[in-house]
């Protein structure tokens, strides 16, 4: 059998919503559209549905696939289509076809007594489909907009074949090991306290451990390539992001806060903070180009039902950067930002990603920024640039920031999904709104260009995601410890912590576990450490340690100075164990 696996997804997606409507009746129906690996279906219903349903809910699903239901499709006319759906109860497709143009085709499709508003297609029966698994249940806002009622979002993975399906179940089960949520938990990383506000990280001290070794490696990197740093205030007026355009274009992701008489924005981004320290005084072309460089933490207004862990936060660390520059330097330094960006990820564990050149959309010209062949200009750079280095990269119309456009990486996990990384946005309109310029070699004044870039974002994002790529067994040079020390006995307790203490003053971030607990017990609780010591009678004796490595097992004794050797060249290397 060949099918299109979208419509395949998609047809399913209809037959779990019929099952839901036999299994519990008076459910309302949201959308339900195919997805990348299966399917989902939103429903407002009564009671709160769980994973303890999902049994009974496929079960009826395979009924009606037994049935062998043709899918039929049917044109109706508006007043016809909404006759149809107020007469069933569902007020969501009653909103949906009001929503629609004028003119517009109106579709539906049936199987069996089940009915739904759809564009379609689908395959030609129910009997068709059959390789399917519910997965999970979350809320979801109607539409995606906090506005509107929450509603409850099925999930289901559908494949083309049963190995296809438990390949993709196997790596679910494991990628769910690696949430970085669970492990944010179990290794006492961060935590989020609804108390204080959803969306805002509480760094545990080996989270900001984490976090900062992260930071140390960006500055150290930027810093080694020509950056200096620079910190902006938290507050600005608005009328700086009015200048910039954000107050028109972004305002209801803004913290608008009233002081006084005046009106402050919570920064949202760093750019025009750092186009003030520019503007604070007279630039020469001998200076170009300028590159600052922040970890400034910024605020979004996030929607409540967006919200994801450290995946989607409403206060974070933002990797920015913004370089000034003249327009014959621009192709060298956004080709300087994609090796430094090539280089960092690597350098952090990911060797897969994929680069999207992300553009404007033509016909929507109104949404931005700037004049057409500006924008052309801009897009054709980018464009040289990712050619001249020979990196493979698809354009998307229509993911252009409003004021230029962008590449964008994408980093590939080892289960396939996708994370935003580095962004590189090459801007020719805020220099203009600010008046930036420069006094050329002839002496005239004129306008430099301005790239944003972020190499790994937010910091909070890259976190999560790099807790996951590492499963918490992180490299030994950024893992928050490096080294657990574990006596055997109490009587080794001694010798134990003068070891500790040594390490400590070699830089090594340690940890001394002489709980009264059995050694097998204590490895175990120490299983993500690169390395644990563990010191017995023998070594003490000798005055030696034994050495185990993560992942490797005991690799031998060896005295305390031949062991601060081995790991400080394998800290200085980078190296991955």
């Amino acid at each position: 059998m060949t099918f299109d696996l979208d419509t395949y997804r998609h047809s399913t997606a209809h037959v779990l919503a019929d099952a839901v409507l036999r299994l519990f009746p008076g459910t309302k129906l949201g959308i339900g559209p195919a997805i990348e690996n299966g399917f989902y279906y939103d429903f407002e219903a009564e009671g709160r549905f769980s994973e303890a349903d999902f049994d009974a809910i496929e079960t009826k699903m395979r009924e009606i696939i037994a049935q062998d239901l043709p899918f039929e499709r049917s044109v109706l006319s508006r007043e016809e289509a909404l006759a149809l759906f107020r007469g069933l109860g569902q007020d969501y497709k009653v909103q949906l076809i009001r929503g629609l143009p004028e003119g517009e085709e109106i579709t539906v499709y049936r199987h069996g007594d089940f009915v739904d508003l759809c564009k379609g297609p689908h395959v030609g029966s129910t009997g068709e489909l059959g390789v399917f698994k519910l997965t999970s249940v979350a809320g979801a806002y109607w539409l995606g907009d906090e506005k509107n009622p929450m509603l409850q979002r099925i999930y289901g993975a559908a494949f083309r074949t049963k190995e296809e399906l438990e390949d993709h179940l196997r790596l679910l089960a494991e990628a769910k090991l690696r949430d970085h949520r669970l492990l944010g938990r179990q290794l006492d990383l961060f935590s989020i306290d609804e108390r204080v506000g959803a969306g805002l990280v509480y760094w545990h001290p080996r989270g900001a451990t984490l976090k900062r070794l992260i930071e140390d490696f960006w500055i150290e990197e930027h810093l080694r390539r020509g950056y200096e740093l620079v910190s902006t205030p938290h507050i600005a007026k608005s009328a700086l992001w009015v200048t910039s355009g954000h107050y028109s274009y972004y305002k209801d992701n803004m913290y608008i806060l009233p002081v006084g008489s005046e009106e402050y924005v919570l920064k949202p981004m760093n750019c025009p903070l750092h186009l003030q320290i520019y503007k604070s005084r007279v630039r020469s072309y001998r200076e170009l180009p300028i590159r600052y460089a922040e970890l400034g933490t910024v605020y979004r207004r996030e929607r409540s039902g967006t919200l994801q862990g450290l995946f989607r936060v409403r206060g974070y660390t933002c990797d920015d950067a913004h370089i000034f520059c003249r327009a014959d330097q621009v192709e060298a330094e956004v080709g300087s930002v994609v090796d430094l960006a090539v280089f960092m990820v690597r350098e952090l564990g990911f060797n897969e990603f994929e680069i999207e050149l992300s553009l404007r959309d033509p016909d929507k010209q109104e949404g931005y920024i700037g004049a057409p062949e500006v924008w052309d200009e801009s897009e054709s750079i980018l464009r040289r640039v990712l050619q001249a280095k020979d990196l493979m990269f698809k354009e998307v119309l229509g993911e252009a920031a409003f004021y230029g456009p962008k590449i964008d990486f994408q980093l590939v996990d080892a289960y396939g999904h996708k994370h935003q990384g580095t962004t590189i946005q090459l801007d020719f309109n805020l220099p203009e709104r600010f008046d930036l310029s420069y006094v050329s070699s002839s002496g005239a004044a004129e306008r430099p260009v301005m790239i944003h870039r972020a190499i790994l974002g937010s910091i909070e994002r890259f976190a999560g995601v790099f807790i996951e790529r590492w499963g918490g067994a992180f490299p030994l040079w950024v893992s928050p410890v490096q080294v657990a020390v574990l006596p055997i006995t109490d009587a080794q307790r001694e010798y134990a912590n003068g070891v500790y203490e040594r390490l400590l003053a070699h830089g090594f971030r340690s940890v001394l576990d002489d709980r009264a607990e059995k050694l097998g017990f204590k490895i175990r609780e120490h299983s993500k450490v690169p390395y644990t010591l563990i010191v017995g009678g023998k070594e003490v004796e000798a005055s030696n340690v034994s050495v185990r490595r993560r992942s490797h097992g005991q690799i031998g004794t060896m005295t305390l100075d031949e062991f601060v050797a081995l790991a400080s060249e394998q800290v200085r290397n980078h190296e991955v164990f």
